[in-house]
């Protein structure tokens, strides 16, 4: 592939990974014309973002986000040098790396020599490139001999992760490349808002009905992805499963299965079609609020095309049920055969930057690298003999994402918590509580780019460097392996992740092991994952630059790397894809007298995640600037709520305000909030950390509340000044609590 000039790169946030290119600010003149001069608002930037036609994925487009992603390389919108706290209830102020790193080491060998390794605990994240994942779950095990690892990664892929391995012997977010989605004949998309979360990959869709091809959207809300369908079902929140059964029920009794495929290709039906029998379409109709008409027209157009997928996203996974949710879908694919051929298949929507590379080499609970099991003895002598230990050094499985947050400052838990590139005070769910339990913590570290809410309670605070200041690769959507570059430097004081994990292990006694350049860090990760369902050995930096990217599995270097799976076979022992037969079951948390709405979570168009970075963008601040509450005009009416009035969304866990917002677009018996923020608006406070019993996915996605009119102002919180904060010494003014509570 032809490279561009400048440095070609990636965008540092949805997992599509976007092609860019970036020049140095003073160089724009000769390509894009004469840079903006800066404000106060819009401060100068080292680099500018361009388009990058020649990379398949986005083919140039860019949204808002990826257009203005150079913005966060301003000085004065992150950190640029590490802080410590003197005790308990002091403020946060500058400190040497010396000084920072020497505290930290020093605090873990205390508090792992008082309470056991096990004590001592990581938190990672899917926005982490391949080799920061795989060196940070290498440094648990092997630096800290914890067990105690996971990452917010958790909160993302979990269950359509668990359904994956179980059903297909294999996890890849996508089984085909993404541009195949255009050239199939139906879509059944379900929980997921493309025009808002990615917007560049809407181009698929728009091309697949632009060539006559079905669109099915299934979403409680009317989405501008939902606008596009040709059949939108709108069903209650967390009843996708019971959708999922009655439409087989349909497809059975209709006589649309295809029984030479389920014969051939799968095991497991005669199991999954008794319980799919109970699902008639009037009992679903009930349980969804989905009309039987439109169940049935659903079916009909998905069992009639030649070719066609079932994609699903995180408002069909968020739930306490959501591993059982994916297999119903994966089971109605199957049964229609329209699974294990070209432009066919079922197909996960990764969310996080590097959601799939993520999870793939180590960092999270019960993983090693390449995708291998941390209980599989083959798997623990092969990755051991790649780190120089016995397996028997290796610690066993950890707990879970909220279980780990959920224990911290407990007897038993964890007294030490290390977070990398993570906000948990915004982004887990019952967030006031997980902000308790950190501040309960003997000590806690985060490394980030900025001073999240989750940094802003820290012990320490490690300012690492980020997406244009750092050689790493990622692993998009479509299992394609990506390198992102190096185009300036970071601040003097500001250090790689890399870095940081050698430089701690080093001062934990670990003086080998841990490098701190990317490209040896990769080509350890390709020995571990060798072999592996997640194969990387036969990718290289140099073939990632010459491909245009590599898609595992790729097990040798003169191996092609592998843009679709399936097509032969499954990867089960016997080749055949597995049907599990799942049950409907009711919602965690169903609404009731007190509580009788349902709350739904997710994001808008301007804001990623936790939104610690994006709310420090001004064009994205300005587009979005605070949280909101979406309800129906009825709704509102019946509460005396007029646009924009102030409104308290009530769980049995907290409450959240923020002004109320009327549409249409959403059901009258459900109201929806963005969790981009922290502060009074912070919707995690209100959601359920009921957990899949299989996956450790908490159910974001639906819990009961009622809504209460606010009469008095809400303050919004302050954006965060950092240089303010490293300057004086004082705490961030946005969090939601004064700073190290901590005892």
């Amino acid at each position: 592939m032809t490279e561009p000039t400048g440095t070609p790169t990636h965008c540092p946030y949805c997992s599509l990974q976007c092609g860019m290119v970036l020049r140095p600010t003073d160089d724009r003149t000769d390509h894009a014309g004469p840079p903006a001069p800066a404000t106060p608002t819009t401060p100068a930037t080292p680099l500018s973002v361009e388009e990058w036609p020649g990379f398949p994925v986005n083919r140039g487009a860019l949204c808002g986000k990826g257009r203005s992603a150079a913005d966060l390389l301003n000085p004065a919108v992150r950190l640029t040098t590490p802080l410590v706290r003197d005790r308990p209830g002091a403020p946060l102020r500058p400190a040497t790396w010396n000084e920072a790193l020497d505290r930290v080491a020093q605090a873990v060998r205390r508090i792992r020599d008082g309470h056991g390794a096990e004590a001592v605990g990581v938190f990672g994240g899917g926005g982490l490139t391949n080799e920061k994942a795989y060196l940070l779950g290498k440094f648990a095990r092997v630096a800290l001999r914890t067990p105690s690892i996971d990452y917010n990664g958790r909160f993302c892929m979990s269950s359509a992760a668990t359904a994956s391995n179980r059903a297909f012997g294999l996890d890849r977010g996508l089984p085909f490349p993404l541009a195949d989605i255009a050239a199939t004949d139906c879509v059944l998309l379900v929980g997921s808002n493309l025009a808002d979360t990615m917007p560049p990959a809407l181009r698929y869709l728009t091309e697949l009905t632009g060539r006559g091809g079905r669109l099915i959207v299934v979403d409680p809300r009317r989405t501008r992805t939902a606008a596009q369908a040709h059949l939108h079902l709108q069903p209650l929140p967390g009843s996708d499963l019971a959708l999922a059964l009655g439409m087989l029920h349909i497809a059975i009794d209709g006589g649309l299965v295809d029984t030479e495929f389920v014969a051939r290709r799968t095991t497991g039906f005669e199991a999954v079609r008794t319980i799919a029998m109970d699902h008639w379409p009037t009992r679903v109709e009930r349980l969804t609020g989905v009309p039987v008409h439109q169940l049935r027209q659903a079916v009909q157009t998905l069992a009639a095309a030649p070719t066609a997928m079932v994609l699903t996203a995180r408002g069909s996974e968020q739930h306490s049920k959501g591993t059982d949710t994916v297999h119903g879908w994966i089971n109605l694919c199957l049964a229609l055969g329209k699974a294990g051929r070209p432009r066919s298949g079922y197909g996960c929507l990764t969310g996080q930057g590097n959601g799939q590379g993520g999870r793939e080499h180590g960092q999270k609970a019960d993983q090693l690298p390449g995708y291998r099991s941390l209980t599989d003895p083959a798997a623990r002598e092969h990755v051991a003999r790649v780190w120089g230990i016995e397996p028997a050094d290796l610690p066993g499985p950890g707990r879970s994402a909220y279980e780990l947050l959920d224990s911290a400052g407990t007897p038993g838990g964890v007294r030490a918590l290390l977070v990398f590139g993570s906000n948990p005070v915004v982004s887990a769910p019952r967030a006031a509580h997980v902000e308790e339990r950190l501040r309960a913590l003997d000590l806690l570290v985060v490394s980030d780019v900025v001073l999240s809410e989750t940094a802003a309670l820290a012990d320490v605070v490690l300012p690492s460097a980020q997406w244009a200041e750092e050689t790493g690769t990622l692993t998009n959507l479509e299992g394609r392996v990506v390198l992102r570059r190096k185009a300036v430097d970071p601040p003097p004081q500001v250090r790689t992740d890399l870095q940081i994990l050698s430089a701690l292990a080093d001062r934990l006694g670990v003086h080998h092991g841990f490098p701190a350049e990317p490209r040896d860090v990769f080509e350890e990760l390709r020995r571990a994952s060798a072999g592996g369902p997640a194969d990387y050995s036969g990718i290289s930096y140099e073939r990632i630059t010459g491909e245009g990217g590599v898609f595992w599995p790729c097990p040798g270097e003169e191996h092609p790397g592998t843009p679709r799976l399936f097509l032969d076979s499954f990867a089960t022992p016997d080749g055949r894809a597995r049907m599990v037969a799942v049950d409907y079951r009711p919602v965690a948390e169903p609404p009731d007298e007190r509580y009788p709405l349902y709350l739904v979570t997710g994001r808008v168009l301007a804001h990623y995640q936790s939104g610690a970075q994006t709310r420090r963008v001004p064009a994205l601040r300005a587009a979005e600037p605070g949280p909101f509450v979406e309800l129906h005009p009825h709704l509102a009416d019946r509460l005396g709520v007029a646009d924009g009035d102030q409104v308290a969304v009530v769980s049995r866990r907290g409450r959240a305000v923020a002004p109320a917002r009327l549409s249409t677009a959403i059901r009258s018996d459900v109201v929806f909030m963005p969790f981009h923020w922290a502060g009074p608006g912070r919707a995690n406070t209100v959601t359920n950390p009921a957990l899949d019993p299989l996956s450790g996915m908490p159910e974001f996605k639906v819990c009961a509340v009622r809504l209460e009119p606010v009469t008095a102002p809400v303050p919004d919180p302050a954006h965060t000044n950092v240089r303010h904060i490293v300057a004086h010494g004082e705490a961030a003014p946005h969090a939601a609590a004064p700073v190290a509570s901590r005892t």
